[in-house]
This record gives C-alpha cells, structure tokens and sequence, in this order.
C-alpha cells in the first residue's frame, strides 16, 4: 500500500537523501518525489544537487533561495537572546531547521503534495525540529522519514543507492558527515566518535588554526540597533553582508571553533565539532552591549532564565511554539535601548571584547569613579547594608552555637 500519492522530500544531496527518492518509490509505493534544497549561503553551487536529484527518480528538484530569511528571521532573533546551547553552541545548525520545514510545508501546499519527507535517522536532533516545527505549521500533512525505519547501516544504504546509479559522496579517506549554512558548520561521524580523539585540522573551513592565524591583532567595531547589527567599523551592512564579513575576520584569526559533548534531544550523548564565529562573535558582542544598556534586574532575569530558555526551545525544534513567541514579545521589548557600538580584538584565537558605548548607556563615570569628585552618596552605603543584611543578622542571632 502505498505511503503517499506525491512527496517534498527535503534534500541535501547526501547519501541518506539521495537514496530516499528510489527508497520512496520502489518500497513505499510514493508515485512522485520533489526535491527541495534550501539554499542558506552554504556557498556551494546547488545546480549539481538539482540535476543529482533528478537522476535519483525525483519528478522536480527545488532549490528555494532563502539567505536573507535565514539571517534577518531566524539568526538575528537568536543573536538578541543569546541564544548558546549549555553556554556553548551557537545553534548555526539548528536555526535552519525550522526554515527548512517552514520551507517544505509551502512547496507542499504549492505543488498538491500530500506528504513531506526528510532523511533523519533515529538517533539526531533534526528529526524531531523536522517532525514538530513541520507539524506545528500544518498538523494534518503526513511526515515520511525512510531513514528512520529502514534498518540499514550507512554501508548498506551506500550499496542500496548505487543499484540506481547514485554514487556516494563519502570517501573512506573523509568519513566525517557535515552540514554547512552561512551561520557555520558542523562535522561529526569518523573517528570524532572517539571523544578522545583531536579533531585533524582538515575537517575546518571557515576558521585558521591559531599558528597560521595573523601575528598582529585586528581592532573591529560591530554597530548594533536595538539588539541587532547594522554595521562593521561603521560601515553599513546587508544582514548577509554583514554575516559574511564577520565570518571571514573572525576566522582569519582562528575563532569560532567549538569542540563539545553535547546532550541530544534524544537522551544521547554525542560527540560535535563546530565552527561559528560570526554567531560566535555577535552573540558575545550583543550580550556585552545588554550589560551597558539593561538594567541589573532585566539583565539578571533575561541571561538566567528567558535567553537559556530560548536556546532550549531552538535547539529541541520548539520554534514554532507559543512558549517562543512569548519570549520574542519579552526580549523584543528589552532591545529598545540596545543600540551602540563594540569593539573587539581578534588576536591568535581570541574575540576579547575591549570597549562599548551607548547613547542608551547606564554607565555613569561620576557614579563608578573612585575619585575625589564623584556623586554617590557614601554615607547612605551604611544604612543600605543594615536593611540588606537585616535578615541574615537576625537568622544569626537565632542560631549561633
């Protein structure tokens, strides 16, 4: 019995993808397959992927250009919560997600498709930002995910696709899987399953090892407006454009990498390598311009509960949540006032953030200064402490030995 009449298959051009189209037709009985390819400014040619997907059976191969989205709606919302997985993982993989099936769900729609399909195995995260953010969009389409259910090992998937001439990407000589957007990369399987093993330097792109990083140190300046970027050394900037230069700066001195046990949705510990500087860098450069411009208690509360919570919600495929949209009404209202400059000194590895202003900066010199002439009041410290510390005295009292 058939599992579909016409499928949307999100496709990367990968073996598990590539093997879906015949895998779907010849097992599950789905009468036409249509690829979808998202380009995120992965900076490869997709034309190849189009026309390997159609040499794979698919009816229609889709390449869906949404760069700019993915920067503007997904990367920049992220930026403003400080979005770092276990304090960490910038989320470059798991922000394309929630496009992707925001992207599958339309071309459905669009094309008369009565399922959407995605390679995920059983063991990843992606299955489940697939299955719910596609869910939480269109609740009645079905979700096929062959990779899931058809038992075979990568070995024999690799043998199952060449009987329908589709030749594997993967080499025994690299036999590390990676998924590439503008926001970074990330590289896992080979011998990175050994959590003891050190990354070899061929599996990095984006960043410079430190010993082949300049020898001098780069100052740059990154403009925000509320919370998000506008600007490189007060120039101004596409959302892409911007991406894209601060990716290239902080990978010529080699940071943005991330060597990481991570904590699946799954239950599963895993082993992953990123590389992420520009989110590395803006997340770190917006959080310091928030300490400038918040006060202590929006501070406190957002880091510690709203901006942790919000990387939870991306990375376990929540976007699409009610949960998140509040959290976006609350730190949306927090970036009114978070506009400024910071600056920043690339040097062998190190993004070390070294100066920040603000029109909206709640920094007062006359308040700080431990000169002579300042305006704070000392006196008044004295009674302040005898209210602040009146609980704990009378606890004391109550209980000395």
């Amino acid at each position: 019995m058939s599992r579909a009449n016409k499928v949307v298959l999100a496709y990367s051009g990968g073996v598990d993808t590539s093997v879906c189209i015949p895998y779907l037709m010849k097992e599950w009985g789905v009468k036409e397959v249509i690829t979808l390819a998202a380009d995120l400014g992965q900076g490869e040619e997709l034309g190849p992927i189009q026309e390997k997907a159609l040499k794979c059976g698919a009816v229609e191969s889709l390449v869906a250009d949404a760069t700019e989205e993915f920067v503007v709606n997904y990367a920049f919302p992220a930026i403003k919560a400080n979005a770092l997985y276990e304090n960490r993982y910038p989320l470059s993989t798991a922000l394309a997600r929630p496009l992707i099936a925001k992207l599958l769900v339309e071309a459905a729609e669009k094309y008369g498709a009565d399922a959407v399909a995605h390679g995920c195995t059983g063991k990843g995260n992606d299955q489940v930002r697939f299955d719910v953010g596609i869910t939480a969009l269109n609740p009645n389409i079905k979700i096929l995910a062959p990779a899931r259910e058809w038992g075979m090992s990568r070995e024999e998937a690799i043998s199952y696709g060449e009987k329908f001439g589709i030749e594997a990407p993967v080499k025994k000589s690299s036999p590390f899987s990676i998924d590439r957007n503008l926001l970074g990369r990330s590289i896992e399987a080979g011998p990175l399953e050994d959590p003891m093993t050190e990354p070899p330097e061929e599996v990095y792109a984006l960043t410079k090892s430190v010993a082949d990083a300049p020898n001098e140190p780069e100052y740059v300046e990154i403009t925000f407006e509320k919370g998000i970027p506008v600007a490189i050394n007060g120039e101004g900037l596409s959302p892409v454009a911007l991406v894209t230069k601060v990716n290239e700066i902080a990978g010529n001195h080699g940071f943005g990498r991330i060597d990481m046990i991570e904590n699946r949705v799954v239950g599963i510990k895993s082993r992953e390598i990123y590389e992420a500087p520009a989110l590395l860098v803006l997340v770190k450069a917006h959080e310091d311009l928030e300490s400038l411009t918040l006060t202590s208690d929006v501070t406190h509360y957002k880091r510690g509960h709203v901006d942790e919570m919000y990387s939870r919600l991306i990375y376990e495929g929540l976007w699409y949540n009610p949960l998140k949209d509040a959290l976006d009404a609350f730190i949306n209202e927090t970036q009114k006032r978070v506009s400024g400059t910071v600056r920043i000194k690339f040097f062998k590895g190190n993004a070390t953030i070294v100066g920040r202003r603000s029109d909206y900066s709640l920094y007062s010199p006359d308040l700080s200064t431990y000169g002579g002439d300042d305006k704070f009041d000392h006196k008044a410290a004295e009674g302040f402490i005898y209210i602040w510390g009146l609980s704990t005295r009378v606890w004391a009292e109550k209980n000395r030995s």
